[in-house]
């Protein structure tokens, strides 16, 4: 069993991780709660067909629970434990999830919250229990395969039995039901997301910001000169202890198709992604091309961006925004590219009110909203930032 150490374990599972990383035998390893069971389980590749993939090779914890990986898409999306599929999407970051409410339509009759990019999970522990028999990432074959895989480890067999009840392991369902929750239990915990950045330490009189990140904090909480914080805040107050930099809310923002990921995955030019309205849970057509509003916590580190990967930038992000305010020759431009942005993978159904409200940004501006998004950076992977 192959595991990813997690330097910043906390103490309610202090000394199961010890044990677990400590590359202790199994049988000597203790798991004395669901969260510990569920990071030791996030870190063995016997949760895959072949017993090459974990959950923490595509969200490595390391890298802000994303996929730091090539893929052989500088990065867009994660290829599958077979060695050959890649997906089709970018691998969200656990990192936070755990705040995003089960999904729902609500009272404006807009669709927030679920699990992944499309919400087609309503909850945690139904997302963790989808790329285990996904046969484009981890291939497991079926929930009893999965129950033969948790019994061969005897200390993950006494693990279930003491959290989760005597034959739990005896029947494929509940002991599938069982990896599923201690996984979401583990995610769910404050190691995960520890609220640690210099943004959390600016709100608690621990940092200061520079003039840079003030400006951009400034401008990206304003309703006057950007329109980051409509889709990108959930707190009803500004500089708010707590905030995820998310509202959960679906939206289509124009983002153009990948090509180079559509040709490496062999879905070629005519394939489009619905996202919400390609899953079950879509109530309609006007969410053609819909994909949820994802955290900005650890952003600066968990590239490359949008839901396919088409961007490997944080500025060329921004910049993307601002070309639907700005109309110079510069905003029309992809600088990553060096050719005009694509066109929208959907039209028809753009969010038109939420991108064309706010004016057009200077670069000053731009690299300002930058800076400030890197202070959202965990203090763990502040390294990382560039």
């Amino acid at each position: 069993m192959r595991h990813i150490p997690f330097p910043f374990s906390r103490a309610t599972v202090a000394g199961a991780l010890f044990l677990a990383f400590a590359g202790l035998p199994a049988a000597a390893q203790e798991l004395p709660t669901k969260e510990a069971l569920g990071e030791a389980l996030f870190s063995d590749t016997a949760l895959s067909f072949n017993r090459s993939q974990s959950c923490a090779d595509c969200h490595n914890p390391m890298s802000g629970f994303a996929d730091p990986r090539d893929g052989g898409v500088v990065g867009a999306a994660s290829r599958g434990a077979n060695g050959t599929s890649i997906g089709d999407r970018n691998a969200p970051t656990v990192a936070y999830a755990r705040f995003s409410p089960a999904f729902s339509v609500n009272a404006k009759g807009k669709p927030v919250g679920g699990q992944f990019h499309d919400g087609r999970a309503a909850t945690l522990k139904e997302q963790a229990g989808g790329p285990p028999m996904n046969p484009d990432e981890m291939g497991m074959t079926s929930k009893a395969q999965m129950q033969e895989r948790l019994k061969e480890n005897p200390n993950y067999a006494r693990a279930f039995v003491a959290l989760y009840g005597a034959g739990v392991l005896d029947d494929p369902e509940r002991a599938y039901d069982a990896m599923s929750d201690s996984l979401a239990r583990f995610e769910e915990t404050a190691q995960v997301s520890p609220f640690d950045s210099k943004y959390d330490r600016y709100l608690r009189g621990e940092y200061k910001m520079t003039g840079e990140e003030d400006l951009g904090m400034t401008l990206f909480f304003s309703t006057q000169f950007t329109n980051c914080n409509q889709c990108h805040k959930l707190k009803a107050m500004p500089a708010s202890a707590g905030e995820t930099f998310t509202n959960y809310e679906y939206h289509n923002i124009g983002v153009p198709a990948n090509a180079a990921l559509r040709a490496a995955n062999g879905k070629g030019k005519a394939f489009v992604d619905h996202g919400l309205r390609g899953t079950p849970v879509s109530t309609g057509s006007a969410q053609d091309g819909q994909f949820k509003t994802p955290t900005l916590r650890n952003v600066a580190v968990t590239g490359p961006y949008m839901h396919n990967g088409v961007f490997q930038d944080l500025e060329t992000v921004v910049r993307f925004y601002n070309s639907y305010n700005s109309r110079t020759e510069k905003a029309k431009i992809n600088p990553e590219t060096g050719k005009p942005w694509g066109r929208p993978e959907v039209a028809g159904t753009l969010s038109m009110t939420e991108l064309e409200a706010s004016p057009a940004l200077d670069d000053r501006r731009v690299k300002a909203l930058v800076a400030f998004m890197k202070t959202l950076t965990d203090a763990r992977y502040e390294h990382l930032v560039k």
